[in-house]
C-alpha cells in the first residue's frame, strides 16, 4: 500500500504512528504532529483513563475500554513514559506485584464462580502477560522489574499451550472449559509477550505456543477449548484488535519468522486479503 494514500485519510494520531513506525521519521521532526495528536480529545480521554489505571474493575477481559488495552494502544502509537499520564499508569502497575513478580489487576469474581466476591488485586493468565508487555514497551528495566514475572508465567506452560490459571486470591475460579485444555487467549498473549523478549523469542515454549495456535486454526471445526471458536465471528476483521480474532492471531504469528511459510498462516493471510477493497483498505 502507498502510505501517502493512507495518510490522506488519517487523523493526526494515525498520521503520527504511520510516520514514526512505517516511514521511520525521527521523532524530533514530528513534534508538531505529536502535539496535535496529544491534543486530540479522544487521545486525551485515553490518557485520562490510563492515569487512574486501577480505577476500572477488570470483569471482562474482552472489554476494549479496559485501561490496559488503552495503554497498549498509546504505547503502540509511539508514546511512552515521557507522557505524564502514561508515566502515572506505569507507576500504578508497578505498585501491585505478587511474590512471583507478576503484576496484578483489580478484579472481583463472584462467589458462584469460585471467587471471593470482593474487589481484590489478583491476576489471571488472560491479563498478567498484558501488564508485563506494557512495562516492556514502556522501557521499564527488564531484569529488575519484568523478568521474574515472565519466568513464572512461562513455568505454567503445558504440553498443549498455556492453561487457564489464576492467582490464589481468585480461589477456584477458572473459565468455562475442561481443566486440561489450553486457554487459546492466554496462549496468544503469552506468544505475543515472548516475541519481544530475546531470551524467549526462539524458546521451545514460544515455538510450541505458536504451533498450538496454528493447530487450533487447522482444527477449527472440532476444537474450541474454553469456548474460543475460530468460526465466522473469529474471521471478521475487528478494531480495536485486542481479543481473539483473525487479525490478532495473525499479527502475533507474523512476529515469528518460521511461521511465514506455513500453509495455515498463509490461509489466514489470504482470508484477510480477501477483505481488501479496490483501494487496498480494509473495513
Amino acid at each position: 500500500m502507498e502510505y501517502k494514500k493512507l495518510l490522506s485519510r488519517s487523523d493526526d494520531w494515525l498520521k503520527y504512528a504511520i510516520n514514526l513506525h512505517l516511514l521511520h521519521e525521527p521523532k524530533e521532526t514530528l513534534a508538531e504532529l505529536r502535539n496535535a495528536t496529544l491534543a486530540d480529545s479522544r487521545i486525551q480521554k485515553f490518557l485520562a483513563d490510563v492515569s487512574v489505571f486501577h480505577g476500572t474493575l477488570v470483569t471482562n477481559h474482552k472489554n476494549p475500554d479496559l485501561p490496559i488495552h488503552k495503554l497498549l494502544f498509546l504505547l503502540d502509537l509511539g508514546f511512552g513514559a515521557e507522557v505524564p499520564e502514561i508515566n502515572d499508569a506505569i507507576d500504578e502497575i508497578l505498585k501491585h506485584k505478587d511474590n512471583h513478580g507478576i503484576y496484578q489487576s483489580m478484579t472481583n469474581v463472584p462467589k458462584h464462580f469460585g471467587g471471593a466476591g470482593v474487589d481484590v488485586f489478583s491476576w489471571c493468565l488472560c491479563d498478567a502477560p498484558l501488564l508485563l508487555l506494557a512495562l516492556l514497551k514502556a522501557g521499564v528495566e527488564y531484569h529488575e522489574f519484568i523478568k521474574q514475572g515472565v519466568d513464572h508465567l512461562v513455568s505454567l506452560y503445558c504440553d498443549n499451550g498455556f492453561p487457564c490459571a489464576v492467582s490464589p486470591e481468585l480461589g477456584k475460579f477458572r473459565g468455562p472449559g475442561r481443566k486440561d485444555d489450553c486457554c487459546p487467549y492466554a496462549t496468544l498473549i503469552m506468544a505475543n509477550l515472548l516475541s519481544y523478549i530475546p531470551e524467549y523469542r526462539d524458546s521451545q515454549v514460544a515455538v510450541s505456543s505458536v504451533k498450538v495456535l496454528l493447530s487450533l486454526w487447522e482444527n477449527s471445526l472440532g476444537q474450541h477449548p474454553y469456548m474460543f471458536y475460530m468460526g465466522t465471528d473469529f474471521r471478521k476483521l475487528k478494531a480495536p484488535s485486542c481479543w481473539y480474532d483473525i487479525v490478532s492471531v495473525a499479527g502475533v504469528l507474523s512476529k515469528y519468522e518460521f511461521v511465514r511459510h506455513d500453509l495455515r498462516y498463509l490461509e489466514m493471510i489470504a482470508h484477510i486479503r480477501n477483505k481488501q477493497d479496490n483501494d487496498g483498505f480494509f473495513i
